[in-house]
Order: structure tokens, then C-alpha cells, then sequence
């Protein structure tokens, strides 16, 4: 139980049905779809979709998203891949000619296909209980008439601001300039859109004149995507991977997804005595740096489309762990980890609903950087991702930019098991910090007995691109020491990723916990 004499916040309880997302009109949708005999399908799809308004700097029917999902009644967890692929015109070739070394971030060089649509629609007629038009029809006022910018969101809003171009900065910059906290927001565009999804299902998104506003506008800023890629795009099922860490099972996406990473992190992690160290100190926050550059470095070097994914098994190997984790110096930060680690590797939004049947859904939803590729269509108003980002420009690596793949990607729902039984579905929002995130989380839980509320608050440092970036949650000791080991230390602007998850105890009662870096709630019934 945490200190009532400290600020913080209680983990929400409930019984009938709980949604834990990043901001509160999507957690409260969300309620009322279950409240309304939905279920956690439903609920989970009404929730992620009105994101795209509450916060479209993160995420949007542009986008892409995964699912883990466990059915009532059940055990299992099935995965569904809705990430979509580069348009068959796509070339790393065509770019190194230009002289590219990497994958542009902005414009229509890097957008891949759009999924989310089409997972949302397998997810509904697969395992939904309303049907998509029952499901969507309460989002579509909210999207006509506008909801107020809420404090993290027109901080993020303001950071990417500069990104915008062309009809991108007509719709979300209409006042001139990023909107400050309580600023009316609407995308009746969007309305529109979600009109014909429901009537229509994928067709309405992936065919017709949603279709045509989206390939007219890539085309007019110098994409080569065609009609014949928006119909062909299609969700996935597939069959999630998982690894062992204090006593549970931590349940991942598979590739494209990094859910990997995360599961060769926690296994990296669990060759030392974290439990003995103290949770927000020096000693642990250095092993966790060094074993987030060893996993990522594995990651950077193995991960990609599903169909050309180099040595899936390596990563998820103990043995691989167990080499990697040797390589760490306890007291000094490594430079450059792929020097290092060459050795071992010769021979890669968020919103979780659980309903009164203990359905749980997991599910991430996202653009990838801050406002995508920064252009939308020029009709609809429809945020491009810039996903193909993900892929690199180096010849023959697994994750080569090439027509029809899909890139790498960077968001990963999360499950626990514990003794056979699904006791967690959880995420980790933050772009690379994902996998870092979940293996801090499942720490946090196992190592120190944490909440998940109390594990979700404690503060966070990561190492990223070479810089060490530690919360100001930790003391400037700790800071100070880190630094003396080596770490390229800095304090970031923003807080680091944030996080949901809902912990389904065996007595029957749900427990919800939300990040209070972001806007968000957990809220039940």
C-alpha cells in the first residue's frame, strides 16, 4: 500500500469491467461501451479510435496497432498484427541513389500502409460483440463538435509543432500556432470517415474516396503509393512469444513488433540479484542501462518483417542472455555495445480493457513520431504514419526497406501469466523505451513487490542513442555516481513513455493502474 502522506495515486478496483488508457474520454468510452453490453473488443476499439482526437499528436487512422487479446473463458492469448507494409513501389535502392542513408521521418518517403482500420475490423467480427457501427457511432459527435486539449497533450502538441506541413498544419494548427490546455479540438473530417468505416467496414476506409484522398495526397507529395496497396492491406493473427522473469511469464507480440527485446532485456536482467539492489538506485539503474544497450544492439541487428527476421530463437535463447549479461561491467558503462557483443551474435498508444468475463484485450495504437510523417490527406484530414522509418537503407539486412515488407516496429502490448493463469495485460508507451519498460515493469513487480500502480509511478532512466536519460525522480547522487561510471547523463524534457495496466485478481476483482505522466485514468464499474 502506498504512503498516504506522499502525492500519488490509488489503484482504481472494480468488478464488472476496467479500462486503463492515457486519457480520460477514452477510458470513459471505453466504460460505457462495456456498460452498454460491449465487450472488452469493443470497449478496447472505442477507446483507441477517440484517442485519435484526445490525443492526435500520438496516434490516428493513419496509423497502425497490435492486440493480444484473451478470450473469456480462457487462458490463451492470441496476437493480431495490424501493421501494414511499404506500397509495392517502395526501394531502398531508389533511395541510396538519392543519396539517403536513412529513411526520411517526415513527407511521404516514409509512410507505410495504414492497419489499424483493418485490425480494428478483424478484431470486431472475430471477437466483438456489437459490431462496428454499434461500437463507433458514440465516437462521432466527439470528433464533430471538438474536445478541450488537455495538459500533456498541448505540451507534446507544442514540442512537435514545426513538423507540420501542408494541409497537416491547415487542421492542427488552424489557430496559427500549437493550442494551449482547454483549446477546442474537432476533426468532423474524420467524423465522416468513421461514418463509412461503420457502414462499410475496411471498405469504407480502404476503397472508395477515403481511399483516393489518401493516395491523391501521398502521390502529390512524391509517394509511390497506389490504390491497389490500400486494398490489399489485411490484420494478421499470429502467435505471441514469451519469457520467464521472477516467477512470470511475460507474454509479447512477435516480430515486426520488439516484444523480443523486451524478453532478451528480462532475461538479461535476471542473471544478477536485482532484488538485492535498491529500486531507485545507482547499481541497478547501470545494469539496466547496459542491459537495454546489449538487447537493443540485438534488436538493431535481427529484427524486422516477420518473413525475413534473422535468428528469432537466438534472441529469445537463455544461453544468449546469459553471454550477454557476462559482458557487463558492473562499475563502467560500455561504449559501444555491437563491439562488445559481436562475439555472442556470429554463430532485434496504449489502452487495455478486461470485461465481466475476463475477456482482456492489450492494445497499442500509434503514428509512431510525434504527429507521423507530420503531412495528412487533404480531404479527410488523415495523419500519415512514418513507420517506414523503422526500416534502414543497409543492403541486405533482414530489416531492408523493400515493397510489400513491414518494417520493424517499436509497439508492443504486454500480457502476464502467472501458474497458467492471465493475471495482467499491460503497456508501455514511449516509442524505443517500449521494451525497456516492460522489463523495468515486470521488475518493479517481481523484484521489489511493487502494485502496478506503485511500479507504473516509480521513476525511469534509459539509455538511448548514447545518452542516459534519468528522471528527475532520482536523486542527483545517483546522477553524479551514474555519470562517474560513464553514462552520458541527462535529464529529459519530458518524462519518459508511460504506461496502463489492469491486474485481474484471482478473488475476482479488477485492479487498474494509469501513468500519471500522461493524461489519462483507469476507471471501472
Amino acid at each position: 500500500m502506498r504512503d498516504f502522506h506522499l502525492p500519488g495515486r490509488s489503484p482504481v478496483l472494480a468488478t464488472n469491467g476496467m479500462c486503463a488508457t492515457s486519457h480520460p474520454l477514452g477510458a470513459k468510452i471505453a466504460i460505457d461501451t462495456l456498460a452498454r453490453g460491449g465487450n472488452a473488443v469493443d470497449a478496447a476499439i472505442a477507446g483507441a479510435v477517440l484517442l485519435g482526437l484526445c490525443e492526435p499528436q500520438m496516434t490516428g487512422l493513419g496509423g497502425d496497432c497490435f492486440a493480444l487479446i484473451k478470450p473469456a473463458g480462457s487462458e490463451d492469448i492470441l496476437a493480431l498484427n495490424g501493421s501494414g507494409r511499404a506500397p509495392a513501389g517502395a526501394s531502398a535502392q531508389a533511395m541510396r541513389a538519392q543519396g539517403l542513408k536513412t529513411v526520411p521521418t517526415e513527407g511521404a518517403a516514409p509512410v507505410t500502409l495504414p492497419a489499424a482500420v483493418a485490425g480494428f475490423c478483424k478484431l470486431s467480427d472475430s471477437h466483438g460483440k456489437l459490431g462496428l457501427e454499434d461500437t463507433l457511432a458514440p465516437l462521432i459527435p466527439y470528433f464533430e463538435s471538438g474536445v478541450p486539449v488537455a495538459p500533456r497533450v498541448a505540451f507534446d502538441w507544442a514540442e512537435a509543432a514545426d513538423r507540420l506541413q501542408g494541409s497537416a498544419r491547415d487542421i492542427y494548427l488552424r489557430w496559427g500556432k500549437a493550442p494551449g490546455v482547454g483549446a477546442g479540438f474537432a476533426l468532423p473530417g474524420q467524423a465522416e470517415v468513421l461514418r463509412r468505416i461503420a457502414k462499410d467496414g475496411r471498405a469504407g476506409f480502404y476503397d472508395g474516396e477515403v481511399a483516393e484522398d489518401m493516395v491523391a495526397s501521398l502521390k502529390a507529395a512524391g509517394g509511390v503509393h497506389e490504390l491497389d496497396d490500400f486494398a490489399g492491406v489485411e490484420a494478421d493473427w499470429t502467435d505471441p512469444i514469451s519469457g520467464q522473469y521472477g516467477g512470470m511469464e511475460l507474454v509479447e507480440h512477435p516480430p515486426n513488433g520488439h516484444g523480443v527485446t523486451a524478453i532478451l532485456m528480462a532475461n538479461i536482467l535476471a542473471q544478477f540479484d536485482i532484488a538485492s539492489l535498491d529500486p531507485v538506485g545507482t547499481k541497478r539503474a547501470h545494469l539496466e542501462a547496459e542491459a537495454a544497450k546489449l538487447a537493443y544492439d540485438a534488436r538493431n541487428r535481427f529484427l524486422a518483417d516477420p518473413d525475413h527476421t534473422a535468428r528469432l530463437d537466438h534472441m529469445l535463447a537463455p544461453e544468449t542472455a546469459r553471454d550477454l549479461a557476462a559482458l557487463i561491467n558492473p562499475k563502467r558503462a560500455m561504449e559501444n555495445p555491437s563491439d562488445v557483443s559481436e562475439a555472442v551474435h556470429k554463430d532485434t498508444i496504449y489502452i487495455t480493457v478486461v470485461d465481466r468475463d475476463r475477456m482482456a484485450v492489450s492494445l497499442i495504437y500509434s503514428i509512431f513520431h510525434s504527429f507521423g510523417a507530420a503531412i495528412a490527406s487533404d480531404k479527410f484530414g488523415i495523419l500519415f504514419q512514418n513507420r517506414g522509418a523503422g526500416f534502414t537503407l543497409d543492403r541486405w539486412h533482414p530489416n531492408e526497406l523493400g515493397a510489400g515488407k513491414r518494417p520493424m516496429h517499436t509497439i508492443i502490448p504486454g500480457m502476464l501469466r502467472e501458474n497458467g493463469r492471465v493475471t495482467m495485460p499491460f503497456g508501455v508507451m514511449g516509442g524505443a523505451y517500449q521494451p525497456n519498460g516492460h522489463a523495468r515493469f515486470i521488475s518493479n513487480l517481481a523484484d521489489f513487490g511493487m502494485d502496478p500502480q506503485s511500479a507504473i509511478d516509480a521513476p525511469r532512466a534509459f539509455s538511448d542513442a548514447g545518452a542516459m536519460k534519468v528522471e528527475r525522480g532520482y536523486s542527483d547522487e545517483v546522477r553524479a555516481a551514474l555519470y562517474a561510471m560513464g553514462h552520458d547523463v541527462q535529464i529529459p524534457d519530458t518524462a519518459i513513455g508511460g504506461a496502463q495496466a489492469i491486474r485481474i485478481d484471482a478473488s475476482g476483482y479488477l485492479e487498474g493502474a494509469s501513468d500519471p505522466r500522461k493524461d489519462g485514468c483507469a476507471l471501472g464499474y
